[in-house]
């Protein structure tokens, strides 16, 4: 097992776009898929009953999931024309959502296992499955396939773990030991997000911010990050361990309300990670800024330079002013940030999301919000897009540029 890589979860994936046989059976009578020589090599040609977990994704990352089953086999078996293979898949919630037109990963596990997931065509989640898997084409009617098997596949970094979270995939660090003795001082608490990003830094002094904003920026929440699941999994643990019980009965409520709790704790953190390790940038290269600065109809920008005093001072140059909004993920809430600082004409917008979809960019760019991304995550990202987009390190330039001239 090569741990830390995406072979460690995956044989193999095969993508295609989903036609109406594929997809919808009651137009055909048919609930099947065909299959190519590529992805058979994972599937087999021997008639096998797999278990699947189906998966739906929509354009806002809301999932639905349920576990069944599904069986390929070859339907000319035991007649004297060619073998011809299909996947043959029940109906379920799943199913019964996807459509012609829609992006199937069939994604195949190392225990034989499935995951079928159905996102919608050209969505920030299809650009973000592709560049997770490695695949730099569109997904046509017939697979697509990509196999996984050791160093090639590429170490799984930051990003790639909050795209597997998307698909239910619970990443196991390799470094657990390394981490378990920088956490030990925290027993069985968790710290404030400030101080845990403060030691994320402290835990890799051989990252300076001025040697590459975009490099350190991923490196130290790549880091935060693995520090934070590892306590979480021992909390966590640790709770579940004590069970959830109302005298004599399961408490159901009591283990959902946790849950979701959990899941809650993950989100809110990551947007104060996210801006901790942004403002020890800023700081590093000495930038003036303000945050959370109130601003007209209460609203607060994440970031205003060089700060709230030149932003209330109406004498002061508003070519000189910049705003910077940020957001751990983006979804469609972007437009949320036009609003704010309205002495500020052009947005800037930092997210750590990947593969954005071309029309939520193109409608970025007609709003006047410039998009920053690290620079490691521009692969996810198509070529017209790119020539767009701004890096961490464009951002920077640009407010020293300005305040430069202050």
């Amino acid at each position: 097992m090569n741990k830390g890589h995406l072979s460690e979860y995956f044989e193999g994936v095969g993508v295609k776009k989903l036609s109406v046989v594929d997809a919808e059976p009651k137009s055909s009578n048919q609930h099947e898929i065909g299959t190519t020589v590529p992805i058979r090599k994972f599937l087999g040609t021997e008639k096998k009953t797999f278990d699947v977990t189906y998966i739906w994704i929509g354009d806002e990352q809301e999932a639905i999931t349920e576990q069944g089953w599904a069986t390929h086999y070859n339907t000319r078996e035991g007649k004297p024309r060619a073998a011809e293979y299909r996947f043959y898949y029940p109906t379920n919630s799943v199913t019964e959502i996807m459509s012609a037109g829609d992006t199937l990963f069939l994604a195949i596990r190392p225990d034989k296992t499935i995951l079928f997931i159905v996102v919608p065509a050209d969505s920030t989640i299809q650009n973000q499955l592709l560049w997770l898997f490695g695949m730099d084409e569109q997904p046509q009617l017939k697979f697509m396939v990509q196999e996984f098997s050791g160093d090639d596949d590429g170490k799984l970094d930051f990003i790639s773990r909050f795209i597997l979270d998307e698909i239910g995939i619970e990443f196991e660090d390799p470094n657990a030991n390394s981490l378990d003795t920088i956490i030990e001082r925290f027993g069985m608490e968790f710290p404030k997000t400030v101080e845990f990003s403060q030691l994320a830094r402290l835990t890799l002094p051989e990252i300076e911010a001025r040697d590459g904003p975009d490099l350190a920026l991923l490196t130290w929440l790549n880091h935060e990050e693995a520090m934070f699941r590892r306590l979480e999994k021992r909390i966590v643990a640790s709770r579940v361990e004590q069970g959830f019980l109302d005298g004599d009965s399961v408490d159901v409520d009591a283990f959902i309300k946790y849950s979701l709790g959990v899941q809650n704790r993950r989100k809110s953190r990551m947007g104060h990670s996210f801006e901790n390790h942004l403002k020890a940038i800023f700081d590093a290269y000495e930038l003036r800024y303000d945050s959370q600065v109130k601003t007209e109809k209460g609203k607060k920008p994440d970031f205003i330079f060089p700060g709230e005093t030149e932003y209330n001072n109406s004498g002061f140059s508003v070519d000189l002013l910049t705003m910077l909004a940020a957001k751990s993920s983006c979804k469609d809430r972007w437009p949320q940030i036009l609003p704010e600082a309205e002495r500020i004409d052009q947005k800037h917008l930092v997210t750590l999301e990947p593969g954005i979809s071309t029309p939520q960019t193109d409608m970025m760019h007609a709003s006047k919000v410039q998009l920053i991304v690290p620079r490691g995550i521009f692969s996810s990202y198509s070529n017209e897009q790119q020539t767009w987009l701004w890096c961490l390190r464009d951002f920077v330039s640009l407010v020293e540029s300005r305040q430069k001239s202050i």
